[in-house]
């Protein structure tokens, strides 16, 4: 094998290895604040240290892993003081995100958020409020959705890359998140009507409260479990 297939088998690797790990963590599959082991992880990908330490820094960098002195690789486990500041930043993005959908969104695009809507609202349906709150992958599609509608790419990298997935994991670790499903629901649906409807103002503040009533709720959750 040449030099450039080793490094073409390498990357593989890295990736691979970057893709499993990422999946563990969004499913909840590796918990927040879990300890990684290199050892552990080095054997069971059949990688040298190389590679999966390459792996660990990517996935540092999309912030769902952390480094702590004396205490080895986690699982990302932000602090209520944490999740408080992406919140905010979240409603700020979000915010602005919204604003500009309605203004730059295409027809097809509108239609394509709508239905994502009603996807959500019949997987509520069929598979309860708790569940497809928790997991969050439609809920995520709606926003993602109106962030892409932004053609905004800065907007789309801050919230995509970054914020969405470290949300992802809190909210895994969150139990009573159910009952927030279907008044998030009606909340959807009055964001896209004002998207709809070509209200940059209304869409906006209606991001904002939305974010906000969510943030107020799941920092009471978190709270409330810290203290359990």
């Amino acid at each position: 094998m040449d030099e450039a297939s080793a490094r073409g088998g390498e990357r593989a690797a890295v990736d691979d290895i970057v893709e499993q790990l990422e999946n563990e963590i969004l499913s909840g599959a590796l918990g927040p604040g879990e300890r990684l082991s290199e050892q552990t992880l080095s054997a069971r990908f059949g990688v040298s240290r190389g590679p999966l330490r390459e792996a660990v820094r990517t996935l540092e960098g999309r912030r769902l892993l952390e480094r702590t002195p004396f205490a080895g690789v986690r699982v990302v486990n932000p602090s209520l003081a944490d999740l408080e500041h992406l919140l905010t930043v979240r409603e700020a993005l979000e915010g602005t995100a919204c604003r500009l959908a309605a203004e730059n969104m295409s027809l097809i695009e509108t239609r394509r958020l709508r239905a994502c809507l009603g996807d959500y609202e019949r997987r509520i349906e069929t598979e309860g409020l708790g569940s497809v709150f928790r997991r969050g992958s439609r809920d995520n599609d709606f926003h993602v959705q109106i962030v892409q509608g932004s053609h905004n790419p800065w907007l789309h990298a801050l919230l995509c890359r970054d914020l969405y997935s470290i949300l992802r994991v809190v909210r895994l670790r969150s139990v009573g998140l159910g009952s927030r499903a279907q008044r998030a629901a009606e909340e959807h649906l009055a964001i896209l009507q004002a998207i709809e409807r070509r209200d940059p103002d209304a869409a906006e503040q209606l991001m904002r409260r939305h974010i906000r009533v969510g943030r107020e709720n799941l920092l009471r959750l978190q709270a409330a479990e810290a203290a359990t």
